[in-house]
């Protein structure tokens, strides 16, 4: 074995540079966070050769004078910490690695005045070998180049994607920072073109994101998206949610932002899912911008270099936060259903019956994988739906007809195939799958019963002793009330073992050790509690599913319009329980184009 031996700073710098320079995005992202620190209302950024050529950023912020511009390139130099405590930390950078990692790898030239100076200074860092400063040209603010990035670690540059691609995740880095920062300017270019040039906004900050979310990711988000709003203990949670029936196949539609900062964080992505719980499949997923502002002790943003992760204090508020503001949104949203579904529509008349469009996830019908997936019997699901009331077929209805522009989903006109209810409204009509639209209401007055009257519980014969790790079962044991809220009845029974008394009834022929250990694992990661609450939902949506009314019922005119008033008084009754839509609505505008009159 050789001998132990110091390291040379320059192959200190080149390793440390690999947990903050990672690709040409993350250089992009440092050297942006700079430019906002310093607090600049204009900024530009250049990429060529998707970032290994050449990467520019120019900023109209405060400068560097040239003292400060020498040791800018200095690892752990930062202007950013006025004091040693790292518990209150208010800016986007802190560390003082950004710079001197870029130099080590790459060739490096800042150019900056200082906003009152006379003059303008560079410096520039080739492999972590410093030059300067020295005298330049160059207006108030900073300009940073970076040319050929990992010339001097040449491995790392086999791991980089073709140019494009690099180049698609420098744009997605700017335009998250661009969300949350409405009050700056920002373009980005390559060689070809600018695909984000957005101006500065000085309307108050709620108007102002959501005009720059709708200049950054269009108006089809911003149009069927609501607002949120929650605040407790001096955090903050604001906003836009999307619709349900705007989800998407994947979370890359998901912008979560704390205190200014762009993150990735499992726990806000956890409560986001359990707000939308009951409105979307689960291969599906919400559009939202959610932006969390938290006094700077409350956040540690400490965690990993590239400052990507955050932890909170006290997480359990700010996640009840997020679900709470998303559930109010929705909830007041009432019957509201995307603009996209119509569109989907509009697409597929214009397609043509001689070129059919395949259904997307969103419109096809799992009505036979939903009534496989629980046994719950068909008495049972019509019990549940005679005790809630409410519309049932064949029932008593007022007679008198509504007005068509008197009501959202105006007035019933006739009934397709047994399935599908026309309704004409004040300005063009509306398509309602009337088993998907009874699914919902019965779902939801199913879940209002649950709350008034609470979880109904099974008592075991016999107790049941699950045996787990001590540490899974204190996890458990420790959230005991909870869990007795939702009818799973739990206690201590030695070491690393639970004892269960009883169970949702809801759930039928439960694996009770497999419930324990999977509560267990999911408490590791996030909130097992959503987990059982999750279980319980998927078996009243099952049942919701069971007893509404079926596609081929006839209905009278008067049945539907009992259904389709109880549609806009109903919260969510815009998309069934299994995500998709309840409904489509044409206005007359795209029947006319339709059919030429426009």
């Amino acid at each position: 074995m050789a001998p132990i031996r110091r390291l040379p700073d320059v192959l200190i710098d080149r390793i440390a540079a690999g947990e903050v320079v990672e690709r040409p995005a993350s250089v992009v992202k440092e050297l942006v966070e700079n430019a906002i620190d310093a607090g600049a209302d204009a900024i530009d950024v250049v990429v060529t050769g998707g970032g290994r050529d050449l990467i520019v950023v120019t900023d109209n912020g405060a400068g560097m004078r040239p003292n400060d511009l020498a040791l800018a390139v200095e690892r752990h130099a930062t202007s950013k910490l006025g004091s040693d405590d790292l518990s209150a930390i208010a800016t986007l950078g802190f560390r003082g690695e950004a710079l001197p990692s870029i130099g080590a790898v790459a060739r490096l030239r800042i150019t900056s005045r200082a906003r009152g100076a006379e003059d303008a200074w560079q410096v520039a860092v080739t492999g972590g070998t410093k030059e300067g400063p020295t005298p330049a040209a160059h207006p108030p603010g900073t300009r940073v180049e970076v040319r050929d990035l990992f010339y001097a670690t040449p491995a790392r540059l086999k791991f980089l994607k073709a140019a494009r691609t690099e180049f698609g995740h420098a744009l997605d880095v700017v335009r998250r920072l661009a969300m949350t920062h409405p009050e700056i300017a920002f373009t980005v270019a390559d060689e070809d073109r600018t695909p984000l040039k957005v101006t500065a906004d000085r309307l108050p900050l709620s108007d102002a994101r959501r005009v720059r979310l709708a200049q950054v990711l269009g108006r089809e988000f911003t149009d069927n998206a609501l607002t949120i709003g929650a605040a407790h203990g001096g955090v903050e949670v604001a906003g836009l949610a999307g619709l349900p029936t705007l989800a998407r196949p994947t979370a890359q539609a998901q912008y979560l932002f704390v205190n200014g900062r762009p993150v990735r964080d499992r726990q806000l992505s956890s409560a986001v899912r359990a707000a939308y719980q009951e409105l979307i499949a689960r291969d599906r997923h919400p559009m939202v911008a959610i932006f969390v502002t938290a006094p700077p002790g409350e956040v540690d943003v400490n965690v990993h270099p590239a400052k990507a992760e955050v932890r909170f204090r006290d997480a359990q508020l700010v996640r009840g936060l997020i679900i709470a503001a998303i559930r109010r949104a929705l909830a007041a949203g009432g019957h509201r259903t995307a603009t996209a579904v119509a569109a989907d529509a509009l697409a597929a008349f214009g397609r043509g019956a001689g070129y059919p469009r395949p259904p997307s996830p969103q419109l096809q019908v799992h009505a036979a994988e939903a009534a496989a997936a629980y046994h719950v019997p068909l008495d049972a699901a019509a019990s549940a739906r005679d005790a809630l009331g409410g519309f049932v077929p064949g029932a008593r209805v007022e007679p008198s007809e509504p007005a068509a522009a008197d009501h959202p989903l105006g007035a019933a006109r006739g009934q397709l195939h047994a399935t599908y209810i026309v309704a004409q409204t004040g300005d063009g009509l509306v398509i309602v799958d009337q088993h998907a639209a009874h699914e919902r209401l019965v779902f939801e007055r199913m879940k209002a019963e649950l709350a008034a009257r609470g979880v109904q519980r099974q008592i075991l014969l016999i107790p049941e002793v699950v045996e787990v790790d001590p540490a899974a079962a204190q996890r458990v044991l420790g959230r005991a009330a909870e869990f007795a809220d939702l009818g799973l009845a739990i206690e201590p029974f030695g070491d690393g073992a639970v004892l269960v008394r009883e169970v949702p009834a809801l759930l039928g022929e439960v694996d009770t050790k497999g419930l324990i250990q999977d509560l267990a694992d999911e408490l590791a990661e996030a909130d097992g509690a959503t987990s059982l609450r999750e279980r319980l939902s998927e078996v009243a949506s099952r049942m919701a599913c069971h007893g509404s009314v079926r596609a081929g019922r006839a209905l009278s005119v008067a049945e539907m319009n009992a259904l389709l008033r109880e549609m806009e008084r109903t919260p969510h009754a815009g998309q069934c329980t299994h995500g998709r839509p309840t409904y489509i609505e044409l206005k007359l505008t795209d029947i006319e184009r339709l059919f030429g009159r426009r």
